[in-house]
């Protein structure tokens, strides 16, 4: 795995391969970008995840902000609701940032936030997309008593949400954000509601990439890479669109996230588990098991039934395999 703040000289052309296909994707579906590029780093390229999360993050801007301007000047942008986005995001980004620059993101703890994060918005973001209308049936109800005030109240709070989110695991911006807006502002049109979810993760994805290149978590040569591909895979991907029913690609990018959510999961329990090994378990288990068996061993009078003795026994059992295992995994398993 390449660590955090590694730049090697020689970036290996599959970078920008990567990025021709996850822009395609993006230009076919609007969303995508981090929920296929960070774990893409992590997964192919063995990219640390809080590199991979920091270069994905400026990476993101910088697409987004070519679309921004597309939907800016077609007028497809609807302001207030950006500023209220914003008004959540941008602080709480901010002290997002501000609490991972205290951490050693190099250490194993780091890592396994970062990726059981990326995990969850992963998940969270392949869900919206199977059940975006049902989601968006369910709520409007609910939300169509809202007034224009609260209305306001709730789209700040949406916006701290994608920026906790956004600022750890670089995913939430696309799929998540266009739902919560089809909720709060269902007399939009769908092209303004994406141009507006566009324009505000281009301020939220800078902003949180310039935290990430401050804190030393980016990766400037596969940031070229991976934009250099992405630019003619955004252009292709908006050729192409047209022509692929909308619900197919939603599903397909959907079941792409799950199955990457669930590579993602198993690498992280299995390098956990490598890592530490029975050891951990065992002895965290050890210790109340033996009390509880002296515990027992104390009150005679239960273990002169015949429920009591095979209890003892089993008790006794454990505990000898405890031992057995503690001192197998201490020879072999032990934390580097």
């Amino acid at each position: 795995m390449v660590a955090v703040g590694d730049h090697p000289r020689m970036i290996d052309p599959f970078y920008s391969l990567s990025g021709f296909g996850v822009g395609l994707l993006v230009g076919m579906t609007g969303v995508g970008g981090g929920s296929l590029m960070t774990p893409l780093l992590i997964l192919l390229f063995g990219i640390h995840p809080a590199t991979a999360v920091g270069t994905d993050l400026l990476y993101a801007a910088a697409t987004k902000a070519g679309g921004s301007l597309v939907h800016g000047i077609a007028h497809n942008i609807e302001w207030p609701a950006v500023r209220r986005l914003a008004g959540g995001s941008v602080p709480m980004t901010m002290v997002t940032l501000a609490a991972l620059s205290f951490i050693n993101l190099e250490s194993e703890a780091a890592s396994s936030l970062i990726t059981l994060v990326l995990c969850g918005a992963l998940l969270v973001t392949a869900g919206a997309l199977i059940f975006r209308s049902a989601i968006v049936r369910y709520h409007r109800r609910r939300f169509q008593t809202l007034n224009a005030r609260n209305t306001a109240i709730v789209t700040v709070i949406v916006g701290a949400v994608l920026g906790i989110l956004v600022a750890v695991s670089s995913v939430g911006a696309g799929a998540i954000g266009v739902i919560a807006l089809i909720i709060l502002y269902p007399q939009l049109p769908m092209a303004r509601i994406i141009g507006s979810d566009i324009a505000h993760a281009v301020p939220l994805t800078l902003l949180a990439g310039v935290g990430h290149w401050m804190i030393g978590t980016i990766d400037w040569h596969i940031f070229g890479s991976l934009l250099a591909g992405s630019l003619p895979g955004i252009i292709l991907g908006s050729y192409v669109a047209v022509r692929v029913p909308e619900s197919a690609l939603r599903l397909l990018l959907a079941a792409t996230l799950i199955i990457v959510a669930g590579k993602l999961l198993y690498d992280h329990v299995e390098h956990s588990s490598s890592t530490y090994g029975v050891h951990a378990t065992s002895t965290a288990l050890k210790e109340p098991i033996l009390k509880a068996r002296q515990t027992l061993r104390s009150y005679r009078f239960p273990f002169n039934s015949r429920a009591g003795q095979v209890s003892l026994h089993y008790l006794k059992r454990v505990a000898s395999l405890l031992r057995i295992s503690s001192v197998s995994a201490g020879s072999g398993c032990r934390r580097p």
